[in-house]
């Protein structure tokens, strides 16, 4: 009895490591397109005055692209503070409501366990997990997401931002700005590719075209940074409501 239950827990932590590293595999082809953008961020953010040191602490404490990228954009010295905090509030917003997908799939466990999945949650592990358990299991994806899979994902998504955003800071200093080699088409193009694989039809994705739209309009004809605050808005109200046209 001893003997099988051991062979059992072996069984359960093979799989589990199986799971974990198919998740940093089906990740390989996402990181070719983080490493580029990550560099840029890191390069600008040394642009405007950020240290070796910040670089990591901006990327690994708040784990979210988009609003770094947003952050770095408006940054002034001194910074304005609230106006950086309600960018990042409203950029990352639509975490809000990922987390509230994904907590289906995770209310199982413990919060001293899921707390920590929904702080490495990104649009990446969020969109590729979710996918992978409605094709694990069509019929209940609850039951087919795996959470070491999930893990494996966010495991080899955070290191690589962190480590290539802080690389980016050194790399900055001998190419200036990077994104005149073109890398800072690395981030829009990452997210069509997340857009394609969840496409559900056009109704669904006029948010985001209309939080594109108003962005750009936003860009050409408002002061710097306030295309950031217009498309975010933008985007969370025409969410709202096409969510309740829906309902």
């Amino acid at each position: 009895m001893f003997q099988f239950k051991n062979s059992a827990k072996d069984l359960d932590a093979s799989v589990e490591y199986l799971e974990f590293l198919r998740g940093v595999k089906i990740s390989i082809p996402m990181l070719l397109g983080i490493i580029p953008f990550a560099l840029v961020l890191g390069t600008q953010a040394a642009q405007k005055g950020f240290s070796a040191i910040e670089v990591p602490l901006l990327t690994g404490l708040n784990f979210a692209g988009g609003s770094e990228f947003a952050i770095i954009e408006v940054w002034t010295q001194p910074p304005q503070l609230m106006f950086l905090l309600l960018i990042t509030f409203l950029v990352n917003s639509r975490h809000i409501l990922m987390g509230a997908s994904l907590a289906p799939y995770i209310r199982h466990l413990p919060n001293r366990k899921a707390l920590p999945l929904l702080f490495f949650m990104c649009d990446e592990s969020w969109a590729l997990s979710i996918t992978d358990a409605h094709k694990n299991n069509p019929r209940n994806p609850y039951a087919g997401f795996s959470v070491f899979f999930y893990i494996g994902l966010c495991f080899a998504l955070y290191v690589m931002w962190v480590v290539f955003t802080t690389l980016g800071v050194g790399i900055g200093a001998f190419l200036g700005d990077v994104s005149k080699f073109g890398f800072d088409m690395a981030f829009p193009a990452v997210f069509l590719v997340l857009l394609r694989g969840m496409w559900k039809g056009f109704k669904p994705a006029l948010p985001w075209l209309i939080s594109l739209i108003a962005a750009a309009l936003a860009y050409l004809y408002l002061p710097k940074g306030w295309y950031v605050l217009v498309g975010s808005v933008t985007g969370i109200i025409a969410a709202i409501l096409f969510v309740g046209d829906e309902k």
